[in-house]
């Protein structure tokens, strides 16, 4: 499946969260898209179509296709540690996020096009590949060149009342950042239920 490039609106509505940032669309219509309207949303699932949205979720959240998703959660399976977590902070340290969430990107396509197009450093070096995951420790810099510079500060200016994570630190005027920890699941405050995606993927 290709990555998602419809209405993001009317994802966010399927699935009742605000899975790509504050909706007005989504507060004034709490329901699900369609002819049926409210009365769409009193359908009684099954344990499998549950299962399936909580994946759905995740994966639109980070813009991911069914492939990437798959690769992602594979590796975390392989890692020590709780499998559902481990799946989340894989997802909350890939670069682009990590550059949506440090607020030099408005939205996370915004923050992997700045990436893919080499406008990012990390450690000084530069990484053009949005999966990337970060460590603890890892400085995250805007490249020093007035086009990459010019691109994220207009970026700040769209994101600075939006908070930075805990586990992250920003210098807005130096346009760079840190990972201070990798985050935990509190901090990463999740909308769905990792734990029924472990459970889908192991059926």
């Amino acid at each position: 499946m290709a990555r998602y490039t419809g209405p993001k609106t009317k994802i966010a509505r399927r699935y009742g969260v605000p899975l790509f940032g504050p909706s007005k669309s989504l507060e004034r219509k709490n329901y699900p898209p369609g002819m049926h309207g409210p009365k769409g949303s009193r359908r009684k699932q099954s344990d499998y179509a549950i299962a399936l949205g909580e994946k759905q979720k995740l994966r639109f959240q980070y813009g991911l296709m069914e492939k990437q998703f798959r690769r992602i959660f594979e590796t975390a399976l392989q890692r020590r540690g709780v499998t559902g977590e481990t799946l989340l902070q894989l997802l909350e340290t890939r670069l682009d996020n990590v550059v949506f969430r440090l607020g030099l990107a408005n939205t996370r396509s915004a923050a992997r096009q700045l990436v893919s197009h080499g406008h990012v450093q990390v450690n000084g070096k530069k990484v053009n590949v949005a999966s990337f995951n970060v460590r603890a420790g890892d400085e995250i810099t805007v490249k020093d060149k007035p086009k990459s510079r010019q691109l994220a500060l207009r970026n700040l200016e769209l994101t600075q009342i939006a908070p930075v994570p805990d586990w992250l630190t920003v210098d807005r005027d130096a346009l760079t950042g840190k990972v201070a920890h990798i985050p935990s699941r509190e901090e990463m405050q999740p909308m769905v239920n990792e734990q029924l995606i472990v459970e889908l993927y192991s059926r």
